[in-house]
């Protein structure tokens, strides 16, 4: 049994009403011109809504999204469809369709099916200390640069102290997909069609990029709940190839214990997120300050994932604040007193970072010849099976040499002691 809140014209209702009832489904709420259906389905919450293709808007989508109920909208014509098209509301049958089409678009797809026969997709977590080490620049590259290797990519901003994946990338966050995602995930309503319908499409070249915005205000950090955020990566998960999670900096937990009484984490969507993946890239600032706060959260960053592989990345690399041969004095610190071994580098390039965030767009569409980018490429590569992944004449000569490099992404460091 369903329960239906109809929104649809007389002519339609008296089509449908009896047959549906005569099926079992509880109808709530019938529903005229003049009546306001988001107040309606926010003060009923029923499991869907049917309603016509003009009176879809919006906000009467995001109060579905509150609610975790199901939208289906029924279209008389050709402008009906066009306009939900528009909305990004792909649940639409013709205002003739019959009462089986009716219940399937209500029930929705059968995600059973394609969940078994599609492979579990890999979860990638970017997390880094405070101090701006380049968390989101480096979630957004990888990113890009898997999605232009033919992966279809999920992004998701999971930042609950200062989400910025949307601004970065020239979208706009009035409506946060991740949120709401969250929401559906909560009422067991998440399903692909939905992560269709509330995600960001970003343009790639011979790739798939989709991306779920972050909060818009940090005051709403309670909507991402462990269970809420660990559901809907595990839904990410089967949709796409790759899931990439750019995360908060905190790996703090103790607002669960300061009370007897359950309470709220801010860091719950950081820490769900980390504890979800298959390895994390953790980003540290490579100058003397970002290098020793990076040693300190490492050991802890450790403790959070219990075994799940932790590959270090270097940013901004360069020799101001180092001195002579940066890369190879990093790599030593960080071998001796963090116990980590091959850790990525990535040059300082601040120009190309500069025109990345002044046009919305990625490093590699602004500065293809950039070493960050490079190196970050280089980095989404090895993340990706061998089979899939395009050789150049380089990397040709490179495979038939004697002695490979082993993939970066299965490098992991114990911390063993601090600086």
């Amino acid at each position: 049994m369903t329960r239906l809140v109809l929104a649809v014209s007389r002519e339609t209702e008296e089509r449908i009403l009896e047959p549906v009832l005569e099926r079992g489904h509880d109808v709530l709420a019938r529903l005229g011109p003049l009546d306001d259906v988001a107040e309606i389905v926010a003060r009923t919450r029923p499991d869907a809504l049917l309603a016509d293709g003009d009176v879809m808007s919006e906000e009467l989508l995001a109060r579905c999204d509150d609610c975790g109920c199901r939208a289906v909208a029924v279209c008389s014509d050709e402008g009906q469809r066009r306009h939900v098209s528009r909305l990004g509301l792909r649940e639409h049958v013709d205002s003739h369709a019959s009462i089986a089409q009716l219940e399937a678009a209500i029930a929705g797809p059968d995600v059973s099916t394609a969940t078994a026969e599609r492979s579990r997709g890999i979860v990638t977590s970017v997390w880094g200390p405070a101090g701006a080490p380049g968390r989101t620049t480096l979630a957004i590259s990888l990113s890009v640069e898997l999605a232009a290797l033919g992966a279809r990519v999920c992004l998701i901003d999971a930042d609950t102290w200062g989400a910025s994946v949307a601004q970065m990338l020239g979208m706009l966050d009035e409506s946060p997909g991740f949120a709401a995602a969250c929401r559906l995930a909560g009422h067991g309503a998440l399903t692909h069609d939905e992560l269709d319908r509330i995600s960001e499409r970003y343009p790639v070249a011979d790739g798939s990029l989709v991306v779920l915005t972050g909060l818009t205000r940090a005051s709403r950090w309670p909507e991402l709940t462990t269970s809420r955020v660990t559901d809907t990566v595990e839904t990410c998960r089967q949709w796409v190839d790759h899931v990439v999670i750019d995360t908060g900096f905190s790996l703090e937990s103790d607002e669960e214990i300061s009370s007897d009484l359950f309470a709220p984490r801010r860091n719950a969507a950081t820490l769900a997120a980390l504890r979800a993946s298959d390895r994390v890239m953790a980003v540290g600032r490579a100058d003397p300050v970002g290098i020793s706060r990076y040693l300190r959260q490492h050991a802890e960053l450790l403790e959070v994932v219990a075994g799940i592989p932790v590959h270090t990345v270097m940013n901004r690399v360069r020799s101001g604040p180092i001195g002579v041969a940066p890369a190879g004095q990093i790599a030593s610190t960080l071998q001796r007193f963090g116990g980590i071994e091959k850790p990525t580098m990535i040059a300082n390039d601040d120009r190309a970072a500069d025109a990345a965030l002044l046009e919305g767009r990625s490093l590699r569409e602004v500065a293809p010849r950039s070493p960050a980018g490079a190196a970050i490429a280089s980095l989404a590569r090895s993340m990706m099976p061998e089979a899939a992944t395009p050789a150049t004449r380089r990397e040709r000569r490179a495979r038939s040499a004697p002695t490979q490099h082993p993939r970066a992404w299965r490098l992991s460091g114990r911390a063993t002691s601090s600086p």
